[in-house]
């Protein structure tokens, strides 16, 4: 990235009204909640006297509900309209989240995520909309400030879950509790009232199925979802082979999470314009399989290293391939964005769910990074199809950089 795209990324910040600052800053607490719980997974274990397939339990819930309700959040903004539909979901978080801090079994605990991940599906479908629509310096700036809130909630959920959680595991549910609740409060008061239900499109249910008839979209989607799996086992599994204390977890995927949004923001348009959307996704997924094998054979300190490095493709790969999905269909965007999320998230889902189980069947700790290494081959597999069927990869569209609409 130029040093002029430097100045503009700086420059977003500039003049913004109060309606962008507020949704970014629930952005960035919604975000927290994907790793807030890595660092106190062995506390949680331990206090509940759980298993790690009852413990990875809390992604697979959380994602698996939130799988579901992306098909559905399009349909109830247009119905209710943004704002609504935001306060709708931070509402849900701030209960599930204070219920969390609260509960008395990994069951409860489990089902609590569910609502966790439904509440985080009627807010991240919808905070871009608000924040393009709100924005000074049209959507380029818009999507920049997204960004820059993804990143800093990936970055800080596992540092702030490992500073409460070295208290209690109870901890990062409960501070999570108090930093929803003010950004409910904020956007309740300061966010634009809905306009008249005739002034916005009409979103059908099963719209975003329909979109993945796409070829290219179905392909890439497939791809992500694969990409996906092997995403939420580094952070899912990880903390049960480091066996490191919260705040050790916390700062590994601190790490973890700068590495993310540095090259989320500045190094994937980068890869995007010198090899095209597609290309760079094939390379960058392909590091991510590298560095997978690693943590299959490494020893603890080799893991670690893996495990923050991976950021960096992490960080790629959430750009690329959503630049990719919302460039290659006709279908509008949001409907696009919610059959790609769709696919997208049950590939996550699956792999939490069934992380535990892999390590049981294949008697190892580090199997799972091993079948995450194969799962990102066939992702790549499946975009090399992409890449020939498409023709012109290097042909870069203005939004190369949209992150938002994937978390």
């Amino acid at each position: 990235m130029s040093a002029g795209h430097d100045v503009r990324f700086l420059d977003v910040f500039k003049g913004q009204p109060k309606a962008v600052w507020i949704t970014a800053f629930a952005a960035v607490i919604a975000f927290m909640g994907i790793g807030l719980v890595d660092p106190i997974l062995l506390s949680i274990a331990e206090a509940l006297r759980a298993g790690p397939e009852q413990v990875t339990l809390l992604f697979s819930s959380y994602l698996g509900v939130q799988v579901v309700a992306m098909l559905i959040t399009g349909a109830f903004s247009a119905r209710f309209g943004a704002k609504r539909t935001v306060v709708t979901g931070l509402v849900l978080i701030v209960v599930a989240t204070l219920l969390c801090a609260m509960a008395s079994s990994i069951g409860q605990l489990v089902a609590l995520r569910a609502v966790w991940g439904l509440g985080n599906a009627f807010f991240i479908a919808t905070a871009l909309s608000v924040i393009v629509g709100a924005a000074s310096g049209g959507q380029g700036a818009a999507i920049m400030l997204y960004e820059a809130a993804l990143g800093i909630g990936l970055s800080t959920g596992p540092l702030l879950g490992a500073l409460l959680g070295n208290i209690s595991w109870r901890g990062p549910f409960a501070g999570t509790a108090v930093l929803m609740a003010i950004a409910l409060i904020l956007s309740a008061g300061f966010l634009p009232k809905d306009g008249d239900r005739s002034e916005r499109a009409e979103v059908r249910l099963l719209d975003p199925l329909r979109a993945l008839g796409h070829g290219g979209l179905l392909r890439t989607a497939l791809g992500s979802a694969f990409y996906t799996a092997a995403f939420f086992i580094v952070l899912a599994w990880a903390p049960f082979v480091l066996e490191f204390g919260a705040i050790a977890v916390g700062l590994v995927f601190f790490g973890w999470g700068l590495c993310v949004a540095v090259a989320g923001v500045f190094l994937a348009p980068r890869l995007a314009a010198r090899f095209g959307e597609v290309g760079g996704t094939i390379i960058a997924v392909l590091i991510f399989a590298v560095l997978l094998g690693v943590m299959a054979v490494g020893s603890k300190p080799v893991v670690v290293v893996a495990v923050i490095l991976s950021g960096l493709a992490s960080g790629l790969l959430n750009t690329l391939f959503t630049g990719t999905a919302m460039s290659i269909s006709n279908a509008p965007r949001p409907v696009a964005s919610a059959g790609y999320n769709f696919l997208r998230w049950l590939g996550g889902a699956v792999a939490a769910t069934l992380v535990g189980h892999v390590a049981t069947w294949f008697g190892s700790n580090h199997a799972p990074f091993a079948v995450g290494a194969v799962l990102c081959v066939i992702a790549a597999g499946l975009l090399s199809l992409e890449l020939r069927t498409r023709g012109n990869a290097h042909q870069v569209p203005a939004e190369a950089a949209l992150v938002g609409e994937e978390f």
